[in-house]
């Protein structure tokens, strides 16, 4: 027993970029480091599951949970850290809101096993073979996780104490989440550990978004040279700045790219792409219903723009009900 407070890492259904973000604190992470004990990260140190079941409920001070969940062991490890841990912690977007790989949810798990398995183009598989969750080879049961219906946000399995969103968080964020958390200065439980206010509103070109924006055409961003200095909405460009919570650093804004939506819905709002979606309603400039429908057209993935990272936590939620 070390006295410090136990802290857990851990990376459910995602592509792994939230625990490089971790390491991305270079030096602060040495800081982080001595000042706790690291119980589990299974990226970077070798615990097993078992270390974390013999604990005791609750031994676990912070428990920092990135991806989603698709699958039944996946679900797993994040109940089992939550009976484990006194904060959780849902880090990422894929943990705060299903994150891109949420899409799927547009499908049905019987889609994606027959395209994966059976009818993509390069599939080479003449027996058809589907993955079982228990199968029995030389008369040895093995076993994989079960494939779920959909993916889930962290908060659909179990209870989240705080989120910080992002793809994936910026380690300023990410240092003070932990700071807050090892000095007891959390704010009110389900906060985002994250500003509470618009994109827009640090923008970099924010002083050239029109007072009044007028949609009279919809540009993707490959279709035309956009100006490094102007509001991309004024320039005809989707942009989810407006719809979207502070935080990111403006990275994609600063490499000529608009807004895409990682942070999720700003403070009181529950889904950002419902807010995107009646805030082009508002800004798009057409007197008939035929002009409207000509300008709606150019916006070629209406659902996939504006739900990119959120699907699962959104209104729509997936195309059946959960499990």
């Amino acid at each position: 027993m070390t006295g410090k407070p136990k802290v857990a890492i851990c990376w459910l259904g995602g592509c792994g970029g939230c625990d490089e973000a971790v390491v991305d604190l270079n030096e602060v992470l040495l800081t982080v480091a001595d000042a706790v004990d690291i119980v589990l990260w299974p990226i970077a140190l070798d615990f097993k599951y078992d270390h974390v079941k013999a604990m005791a409920d609750g031994e676990i001070t912070l428990s920092i949970i990135n991806g989603n969940v698709r699958n039944s062991e996946q679900e797993e490890v994040a109940k089992l850290l939550r009976k484990k841990s006194q904060i959780v912690l849902a880090f990422g977007a894929c943990a705060c809101f299903g994150g891109t790989p949420g899409m799927a949810n547009f499908r049905s798990k019987e889609d994606i096993f027959n395209w994966v398995y059976k009818d993509a183009p390069t599939v080479n598989n003449p027996n058809g073979v589907f993955p079982q969750p228990v199968s029995n080879v030389d008369k040895k049961e093995l076993t994989l996780p079960a494939f779920h219906e959909s993916v889930k946000s962290l908060n659909q399995v179990i209870d989240v104490d705080y989120y910080l969103p992002g793809c994936p968080p910026p380690t300023d964020l990410i240092a003070h989440a932990v700071t807050a958390t090892l000095e007891n200065k959390l704010p009110m439980k389900g906060s985002s550990l994250a500003p509470h206010k618009a994109l827009c509103d640090s923008c970099p070109r924010n002083s050239t978004k029109p007072q009044k924006i007028k949609l009279t055409e919809i540009k993707r961003i490959h279709e035309i040279e956009a100006k490094p200095d102007i509001c991309f909405l004024a320039q005809g460009v989707l942009c989810m700045g407006i719809a979207t919570r502070d935080g990111c650093g403006h990275n994609c804004i600063d490499i000529n790219l608009p807004c895409r939506g990682c942070f999720g819905p700003v403070e009181g709002v529950r889904d950002a792409g419902i807010k995107m979606i009646s805030t082009l309603a508002a800004i798009i400039d057409a007197e008939t219903d035929k002009d409207i429908e000509k300008i709606t057209e150019q916006i070629i993935d209406m659902a996939g723009y504006n739900f990119r990272f959120s699907l699962p936590s959104s209104m729509f939620g997936s195309l059946k009900n959960p499990e």
